[in-house]
């Protein structure tokens, strides 16, 4: 029981972590373009993060029943696929590159399970195929994989776009009209990107707890609970269906981001905001508006994709619809290294933590 409870504890962890790491990005524009200051801008992704984390639970029954073989899973694997996460963040956040949480813990989650299953590769759930559509299909490939490819490059494209569409648009309005309508918009853009934030990244820890607490039922750890703790007990549900996510879950991973968020994160927002490309607040709406709708349609199918690459990728099309030369390739190819690294880097530290604790017998 207490290992439960510890597991549970660093998952909040984890999601406090994901707050101030992730929330960067979803504020780092409307800092950068100067519309609203550093804590006026944490205090409204706070809130927004909040709402957004309540809204839905497709990405948690993804994430707690669709990647990785649960009869595999025990608190120990839980505690590394975390552990495996966490250090890749707090890494990747000390140099300030905007990697993503999401992935760190999908990898982490793939190499404790991993791990746990002495090496056997069919505890991954690599690919179920849907009749109907693609995005409908579960597993690693339709969950991850392809999203991991369209959803940055939906940004990049979409942003383009969109900033293309509003240089037509706006030619004949003056520097200063345009700065002062898109400032006054753009706090409704970011609040947006917030949401979106919230209701696809708070949802992964929600997650990762039902999951826990699915292995520590179906273990028996439950068994004698007394009555004020029923609440803990969660029964595996049938395959061919999706676990589902009690209401204390989603307020306590709510909360927790939340909390995380009004901690900041100012080293990612520099290299977003700052150092890729120079934003203006038409630059910043055009950015948060194509990143959050990014991560809504993908929260609504299921996807824990990341909020890193999604406005990562706007920033860049926005920056190329200026001129390409305005974006900064060194800091690109390094933000990219990071992508790729990040499933990997982050389920190596996972699988490695849970074959040490396996040495040690446990």
């Amino acid at each position: 029981m207490a290992l439960v409870l510890t597991v549970i504890l660093v998952a909040l962890i984890f999601e406090y972590i994901n707050g101030f790491h992730d929330t960067a990005n979803s504020i780092a524009t409307v800092v950068s373009t100067r519309v609203l200051t550093p804590k006026a801008a944490i205090v409204m992704a706070a809130v927004t993060n909040l709402l957004g984390a309540m809204v839905g639970t497709a990405v948690a029954r993804t994430i707690s029943s669709g990647l990785v073989d649960a009869s595999f899973v025990t608190s120990h694997t839980i505690v590394c696929a975390l552990m495996g996460a966490i250090v890749w963040d707090l890494i990747t956040w000390y140099v300030g590159l905007p990697t993503s949480s999401s992935h760190a813990l999908v990898g982490g989650l793939c190499g404790a399970a991993l791990a746990s299953a002495h090496g056997n590769w069919d505890v991954l759930i690599w690919s179920v195929p849907s009749t109907t559509h693609w995005w409908e299909g579960k597993g690693l490939l339709y969950k991850v994989i392809i999203p991991m490819v369209t959803s940055p490059t939906c940004g990049l494209i979409i942003g383009f776009l969109v900033m293309v569409s509003l240089y037509v648009l706006l030619r004949s309005w003056t520097p200063h009209r345009v700065n002062v309508v898109f400032g006054k918009l753009q706090i409704l853009s970011a609040s947006y990107m917030g949401f979106s934030h919230g209701s696809n990244d708070a949802q992964k820890t929600m997650g990762i707890i039902a999951l826990t607490l699915v292995a520590a039922t179906k273990a028996g750890t439950f068994d004698h609970l007394p009555v004020w703790l029923n609440f803990l007990y969660t029964p595996e549900v049938p395959k061919g269906q999706q676990q589902g996510i009690a209401v204390w879950i989603k307020v306590v991973c709510a909360l927790t981001m939340a909390a995380g968020t009004a901690a900041g994160g100012w080293r990612i927002i520099r290299t977003l905001g700052h150092k890729m490309v120079k934003l203006q607040p038409v630059h910043g709406f055009a950015a948060e508006t194509t990143a959050a709708t990014v991560l809504f349609v993908a929260a609504k199918l299921g996807m824990p994709v990341s909020t890193t690459h999604a406005i990562t990728a706007s920033i860049m099309g926005v920056g190329a619809a200026k001129r390409f030369s305005a974006l900064k390739m060194g800091v690109v190819k390094s933000i990219l290294l990071a992508w790729l690294l990040t499933l990997p880097a982050s389920g190596l530290i996972a699988y490695l933590g849970m074959r040490a604790l396996q040495g040690f017998g446990w």
